[in-house]
């Protein structure tokens, strides 16, 4: 099943957030959605020409009014990664644009101390497809990527995914088409194998239906779940980091077994785009860059959109 092409109205130019909305507010957002980010990762997601203290100094003044705090991040030559504080997230917890976030704020230098090398790594992840989309003129801004998004299983389990991302490419036919991603970033902290069960779990996604209760039962909703939230079940990528090449080629052979072997896992990849990159690949060459492994087997390694 594959996304479906929308018409464009207007012509693609580079989608960067508008300046008409005050920048204060941009940053409390960003930090909102994102839990936490550097001064040069909120410059890339919302000023990307601007000069470094157009960024510094809006920060200084939400940390004056007790709005966001920072943590000093460890041999870094003293850079800081900024959260929102008890203040901060309670202030933006009703915005519009921040309805239906997952609620798993940051708010203590204790919490984003523990948090921060997880937290900043998906966060690159995501300038990775922001810078790109600029470039390509398509559509990926910095509250199109949403962190830690759960979906029942039932009996009480979950699947969580480290991002749900939102895209909208632009062709030069002039048509657009919206994709939807599922993003797992992976720092190669556990073991090979626990990362390839994560294939299992969206394979149980994939067909979860859950049954209505008490005596409707009979007529249970055959349509599965995830159909609440997306018209096409998103695809899936895995974005690892944190070991040496030859490690995390490893691991990317490891998700290729799983889904060759396990028959759930095998089903889901005849329907679902599959895909598996090298962070430092993305960043080097672009996400739309021949970079990605087909988990399928099939074929040379492509873009994102081509899975």
């Amino acid at each position: 099943m594959t996304e479906m092409p929308l018409t464009r109205d207007a012509p693609a130019g580079c989608f960067v957030p508008s300046p008409v909305e005050p920048l204060p507010h941009q940053l409390l957002a960003a930090l909102a959605q994102h839990r936490m980010a550097t001064n040069q990762q909120l410059q890339d997601m919302l000023r990307p020409q601007a000069s470094r203290l157009n960024i510094v100094k809006p920060l200084s003044r939400l940390h004056k009014e007790g709005l966001v705090a920072f943590t000093v991040l460890p041999r870094s030559n003293s850079r800081r990664a900024w959260f929102l504080t008890p203040d901060g997230a309670r202030i933006t917890r009703d915005w519009p644009q921040l309805r239906g976030r997952p609620p798993y704020p940051i708010t203590s230098a204790s919490a984003a101390s523990m948090k921060t090398p997880h937290v900043l790594t998906v966060v690159r992840a995501h300038l990775a497809f922001v810078g790109d989309a600029r470039r390509r003129g398509d559509e990926h801004g910095y509250l199109d990527w949403t962190p830690e998004v759960a979906h029942s299983l039932g009996d009480s389990e979950r699947v969580i995914a480290d991002a749900l991302m939102y895209y909208v490419q632009h062709t030069g036919d002039g048509s657009r088409t919206k994709l939807r991603a599922l993003v797992e970033v992976d720092r190669a902290t556990t073991s090979s194998e626990r990362l390839a069960t994560k294939l299992i779990d969206y394979a149980r996604l994939h067909t979860y239906t859950p049954g209505p209760p008490g005596r409707r039962a009979a007529q249970a909703n055959t349509l599965p779940a995830w159909q609440r939230w997306y018209p096409v079940f998103p695809r899936l990528l895995f974005i690892l980091t944190g070991a040496s090449p030859v490690t995390l080629a490893h691991r990317i052979e490891d998700l290729q077994a799983m889904t060759a072997e396990h028959p759930a896992v095998a089903q889901l990849a005849r329907t679902v785009p599959l895909g598996a990159a090298v962070l430092d690949d993305l960043e080097h060459h672009g996400p739309s860059g021949p970079v990605w492994t087909p988990l399928n087997g099939r074929g040379e390694r492509r873009s994102w959109t081509e899975l």
